[in-house]
């Protein structure tokens, strides 16, 4: 890649971070505050303030950046920002480029990570791979020929809005799983659980069951080569994956089953790494 540097922007719920990247490598994080009630200028200056900082340490090729909302990507335009009421629709491309005059790329969160997983994590020589994000909800990135697959809408990898039992697949093959079914506190839980609590930890089986079920969802849907677990619940992965696998295992095309990889992400910062990778993605 050529030491190119490129600005990864993660746009958060209460927080912007962004850092210089090159290769894999991070330059120091800068992390901004977000006026979360303000208006869409309030927003934008507290971006302003973090690319600012970046820019005054390296020159860079481009500006990446992941949103946790629906994304017009050709365009860059932004709608619906989660925890950002103001935010309902933002020329975010045209107003970046326009201050900065260099590229930028803006996508939604779950495509980020899948995309810096692709270049710098778990995703080397891969031709596909769908990065499946575990959290508060249920999320997926997809990398098709080598490419990112964002959807006509942005919205393809939407997972977690599959019917599944008598809710969706987010309901049950998340972090939220032990308050939605149990009314527990999913941190408590894993506390438990890593101190053998037995409940905790039959708990983690019955969860496991139901990401193996969403991953075979993702199996029929896209036969990836590879499918790399983030989000905070990746954390838990020694917990619940023999039932995960039990479940895997009941697919229908048992070569399939012998070839697929499941793997953990190790990529630490990952939305700043991802919403940098955009730049590579675009490269193509």
């Amino acid at each position: 890649m050529n030491n190119i540097k490129v600005i990864g922007i993660d746009l958060g719920a209460t927080n912007i971070r962004g850092a210089v990247v090159n290769n894999n490598t991070l330059s120091a994080i800068v992390s901004q505050k977000i006026k979360s009630d303000g208006s869409v200028e309030d927003v934008m200056n507290d971006i302003y303030q973090v690319v600012d900082s970046l820019l005054q340490k390296d020159q860079v090729a481009a500006i990446g950046i992941g949103v946790p909302s629906v994304v017009d990507v050709a365009e860059g335009i932004v709608y619906d920002v989660q925890y950002i009421p103001s935010w309902k629709e933002v020329h975010l491309k045209q107003l970046m480029e326009t201050r900065y005059g260099i590229p930028v790329y803006v996508n939604n969160d779950a495509n980020c990570f899948a995309v810096g997983e692709y270049y710098f994590g778990k995703g080397n020589n891969v031709d596909s791979m769908i990065g499946l994000t575990l959290g508060t909800g249920l999320g997926a990135g997809i990398m098709i020929n080598k490419r990112l697959y964002p959807g006509f809408n942005c919205g393809a990898g939407e997972f977690g809005f599959f019917p599944y039992l008598d809710n969706i697949l987010e309901f049950y093959s998340s972090g939220s799983f032990f308050n939605n079914v149990y009314g527990l506190d999913g941190v408590q839980v894993f506390e438990d659980a890593k101190r053998g609590d037995e409940q905790a930890l039959k708990l983690y089986g019955e969860l496991g069951t139901h990401i193996g079920h969403a991953i075979k969802q993702v199996m029929y849907a896209y036969d990836p080569q590879l499918i790399v677990l983030g989000g905070s619940v990746r954390h838990a992965y020694a917990f619940f994956q023999q039932t995960m696998w039990q479940e895997i295992k009941r697919f229908a095309y048992t070569k399939t089953v012998e070839r697929i990889r499941v793997e953990v992400s190790e990529l630490e910062n990952s939305g700043i790494i991802g919403a940098a990778a955009l730049y590579y993605d675009h490269q193509q």
